[in-house]
C-alpha cells in the first residue's frame, strides 16, 4: 500500500473545507483504482490534515494530481498556502 498526507495550514473556514472536501473531493477520488481510504482531519488553528491510502503508488500520485487540481479550482479562496506533501509506502499498520 502507499499512502500520501496533506498538510494545510492557514483554512480560512473549517467547516466549509471540511463540508466540500466530503461532498465534492471524496467522491472523485474514490473511483481511483487501488483506492483504499481517505481520511480528512481538522488539527484546529485552520490547520487540516489529509490521509489518502491506495494499493499502489500510481493511485497515491493519481490523488496528489487531483487534490492539486480541486484545491485549485474550487477552493483557492479557503486554502491560501499550498499543502505539505508526503508520500510513501505503507510499511505497517494496525
Amino acid at each position: 500500500m502507499y499512502a500520501v498526507v496533506r498538510r494545510y495550514e492557514g483554512i480560512t473556514d473549517p467547516a466549509e473545507a471540511g463540508r466540500r472536501v466530503s461532498e465534492e473531493f471524496v467522491p472523485l477520488i474514490r473511483p481511483v483504482p487501488g483506492f483504499v481510504a481517505y481520511y480528512w482531519v481538522d488539527a484546529g488553528d485552520g490547520v487540516m490534515v489529509s490521509t489518502s491510502v491506495f494499493e499502489d503508488q500510481a493511485g497515491a500520485e493519481e490523488s496528489t494530481k487531483m487534490a492539486a487540481d480541486f484545491v485549485r479550482d474550487r477552493l483557492a479562496s479557503l486554502y491560501p498556502n499550498p499543502p505539505q506533501v508526503t508520500a510513501g509506502e505503507v510499511v505497517a499498520s494496525g
